[in-house]
């Protein structure tokens, strides 16, 4: 069977802690979700692993990702949270590298789009942070919007040693058929590190959620490959955030379908390798 990996989902649970993203608009994915929901759709699309990665600013969350890893058969990486600003951030990442599914621990996130500041991770305290990740060699995906791409491309360029991971292209107005100034700013993200990937996920639903269609998404997917070329990028679902816009199946197949064009050994990079490469994944388990 052929390797097909989901870099992006999330599982939550809202009756047991608190989501502040996870507004009203939101309810129809105000639930419970957990790998075993994930379990039951991802087959049919043909995923074989998966990454999981954080929701919110909590480091017991980042434990218990971790845990919920090494119990799961098809999780193979998790990018967790951690306080970048924290005097004791390197300790902390030690913390979940120790602690039980550590092994699983390929990468660390925070959602920069949510800071009031656009430069947010041009400041001195974040900076150290990002140099702990980058000693721990894990990979830093980067959730931003166009807003903050300028001082991401400058982050990007000053620590090259870092696996930086796009998610979501950069999250542009595709509902509203914007294309500058993303278009520009994530072709001079992709040029200023060769050591920066990117996710095809989350598309579906930064259009509009019930009217969307895959020739709406195709010159965004093709701007990505374009820029970052087939080697740099990887395929996610953003489940269950995505079943705001559709199924998991219709989600997933229409990215591979938008890449179909891609010779077969660029396709397999896009839906697995490159993720490994970026993660640093174990695609087995050790006994």
């Amino acid at each position: 069977m052929s390797t097909l990996i989901d870099s992006h989902h999330h599982i939550w649970d809202p009756a047991i802690a608190n989501y502040p993203w996870m507004t009203d608009a939101l309810d129809l994915i105000r639930r419970k979700f957990d790998p075993e929901d994930l379990r039951e759709v991802m087959g049919d699309v043909g995923v074989t692993g998966t990454v999981l990665v954080q929701t919110r600013s909590d480091f017991c969350e980042s434990t218990e990702f971790l845990a919920v890893a090494e119990d799961t058969d098809f999780i193979i990486g998790v990018v967790a949270w951690a306080d970048l600003t924290a005097p004791n951030v390197s300790s902390d990442i030690q913390l979940l590298k120790n602690g039980k599914g550590g092994e699983f621990l390929v990468g660390i996130r925070h959602q920069v789009h949510d800071e009031a500041d656009e430069n947010w991770l041009l400041r001195d305290d974040v900076r150290r942070g990002l140099e702990a990740v980058a000693a721990h060699d894990l990979a830093f995906d980067l959730l931003v919007r166009p807003r903050e791409l300028p001082a991401t491309i400058k982050i990007v360029q000053s620590i090259p040693e870092i696996r930086w991971v796009l998610d979501h292209i950069a999250k542009p107005d595709i509902a509203n058929g914007k294309w500058e100034p993303w278009a520009s700013l994530v072709s001079e993200l992709a040029d200023a590190s060769p050591n920066c990937w990117v996710k095809l996920s989350g598309m579906c639903t930064e259009a509009n959620w019930s009217t969307w269609t895959q020739e709406e998404i195709e010159p965004y997917v093709k701007h990505i490959v374009a820029c970052f070329g087939p080697d740099r990028c990887m395929l996610g679902s953003d489940w269950p955030v995505s079943l705001l816009a559709g199924s998991y199946e219709r989600t997933m197949k229409t990215v591979l379908e938008l890449t179909a064009y891609l010779p077969p050994p660029q396709q397999t990079a896009l839906q697995a390798s490159n993720a490994v490469a970026a993660y640093r994944l174990k695609l087995e388990r050790s006994k």
